[in-house]
């Protein structure tokens, strides 16, 4: 038998007519018409090459065939339907489903501990990974399904991807405590003149920093480039550099904050998914979590 051929249909009206006894009243039951039966009946008389039923009287008799295969087919065709119910149900108390992220400092730092703090009670068996990922290749790793969750504070246009907004937070200037060059506040003097450390994913390019001072006509030193906030406050405790950091991640640092003395525009954090798990229950739920907690973050 060439397993490409089977319908599940056709057992589906084999169920049907096993249990109704005639064609009739397998058609009422499956609410399609007595030659619709008659033709899926046909169809699996030629595949498993066997009548499966013969008329005896008013009803269909089924064959030792068909008495062979009525228990697992019926098995099948329970199994399918769960399966299909269950996966417009998800309980989170239960489930021990992973989902991967792939995210820079914001959400790995602030966010997801908070989220899996809130997981811990919520589902405890849920577990979350996050990991590096080149921008280029997040649409093909969601379409496969291997990330569920993308989180940049960049816009992202793709037609497979839906977005949401769920923080905002603004820059703020670190440096080391009791700096010698900065006395109660950073003035626009000394951010122009010391040197800056500045946070990139990129080799070059200018920055958000670096477009607002543009504006102004100024621009400052930058001696050092990195591809993460988190590299920042060691490099800073000891030296005299000082670098812009996201506010929610510079608070957890024992580093001396101030203001930028210019004004910059707010930072935005988006999630992204792949358009095909919008409307997953699993994944709703997840993003309805992680909605929760970035409600915390604000640019104050």
């Amino acid at each position: 038998m060439n397993l490409h051929r089977i319908d599940l249909n056709l057992f589906a009206v084999f169920d049907a007519i096993y249990t109704a006894g005639s064609l009739t009243k397998a058609a009422d039951v499956l609410c399609i018409t007595q030659p619709a039966v008659s033709n899926s009946l046909a169809r699996l008389r030629d595949m498993l090459n066997d009548p499966l039923f013969v008329r005896t009287g008013h009803s269909m008799t089924p064959t030792p065939v068909a008495q062979n295969i009525i228990v697992p087919a019926r098995e099948a065709l329970g199994l399918l339907r769960k399966s299909v119910q269950q996966s417009h149900i998800f309980e989170p108390e239960t489930s021990t489903k992973s989902f991967n992220f792939a995210s820079r400092d914001l959400l790995e730092v602030s966010i997801m501990p908070r989220l899996m703090a809130r997981l811990q009670s919520l589902a405890p068996n849920i577990t979350l990974t996050n990991y590096e990922i080149n921008r280029s290749n997040v649409v093909s790793s969601m379409a496969s399904g291997n990330l569920d969750f993308y989180a940049d504070a960049s816009t992202f246009t793709d037609i497979h991807l839906e977005k949401q907004l769920i923080a905002k937070d603004r820059f703020v200037a670190l440096a080391r405590k009791n700096h010698p060059l900065i006395h109660n506040e950073l003035t626009l003097e000394n951010f122009l003149t010391l040197g800056h450390i500045n946070v990139s994913n990129r080799k070059s390019g200018a920055g958000p920093i670096d477009i607002a001072l543009d504006k102004l006509g100024k621009k400052r030193q930058v001696v050092m480039r990195g591809q993460h906030f988190l590299t920042v406050p060691s490099a800073i405790s000891k030296t005299d550099l000082i670098a812009c950091i996201p506010y929610h991640l510079a608070k957890h640092y024992d580093l001396a904050m101030y203001e930028i003395p210019f004004d910059l525009p707010q930072v935005e954090y988006f999630l992204y998914w792949h358009v095909s798990a919008d409307h997953d229950s699993a994944h709703k739920w997840m993003r309805e979590q992680i909605t929760e907690v970035a409600k915390a973050y604000n640019p104050d």
